[in-house]
């Protein structure tokens, strides 16, 4: 059972969410990425880090402990692009990321023998919500360990996965857009004002998505 702990002392009030700190076990850390994550353990070409980097779906920074960028794929640095509004930072990355980075550097000191992940969903402009997510991992022939950083657009995440369920179950393009908000817990008020329709023709598109979605469900039982 996964233990959590406040580390309100360690993080800043940068969003309405509040930092927690995750002990895990090593085999379900960061899932997936966990498992790409391990081939820096192995990888001693820079090219073919880069290449492994590019390959994942999420934003990937390397870090020193000192805020020093090792390596980085573009879709991190583009999502660094958007929080760099303050320049005064003495790090390399922007001070939204370097605190949750800080919070685990400082967790280092009480669970030196634990695999611990710091994650914080941050706001970015009114359309943005990016989960970063630090935890350490070795790389072969360093000194020390480094703080491996992923990126997620979450609100671009919420956007695929509607546009495969587009396909899924044959929504049509306004019934897509529905959807999309739908998944986003817009209520049918909300819905309405954002696509300009009646809230009764909202709610005629969600049965239709929902008899659709049943009866994908039943021909695939």
């Amino acid at each position: 059972m996964n233990k959590l702990i406040n580390t309100s002392k360690q993080t800043p009030s940068i969003s309405q969410s509040s930092v927690s700190l995750s002990v895990l076990q090593a085999e379900v850390q960061l899932a997936t990425q966990t498992q790409n994550a391990v081939l820096f353990q192995s990888n001693k070409s820079t090219g073919l880090l880069l290449s492994v980097l590019e390959s994942l779906m999420d934003g990937v920074l390397l870090l020193t402990d000192k805020g020093k960028l090792v390596n980085a794929n573009n879709y991190a640095l583009q999502i660094c692009h958007q929080f760099m509004q303050d320049r005064s930072s003495t790090t390399q990355v922007p001070q939204q990321i370097w605190r949750i980075c800080e919070a685990l550097i400082d967790s280092r000191d009480h669970y030196p023998d634990r695999i611990v992940t710091i994650e914080d969903e941050i706001d970015i402009g009114k359309t943005s919500v990016i989960r970063i997510r630090a935890r350490w991992v070795e790389i072969e022939d360093a000194n020390r360990p480094y703080l491996l950083v992923m990126l997620e657009d979450r609100s671009q995440s919420l956007k695929d996965a509607v546009i495969a369920e587009a396909r899924k179950y044959n929504l049509t393009p306004r019934e897509a857009e529905v959807w999309l908000l739908r998944r986003a817990n817009c209520t049918y008020k909300a819905i309405a004002a954002e696509l300009h329709i009646a809230i009764d023709t909202v709610k005629k598109h969600v049965k239709s998505i929902n008899a659709k979605r049943d009866a994908f469900l039943w021909a695939n039982e």
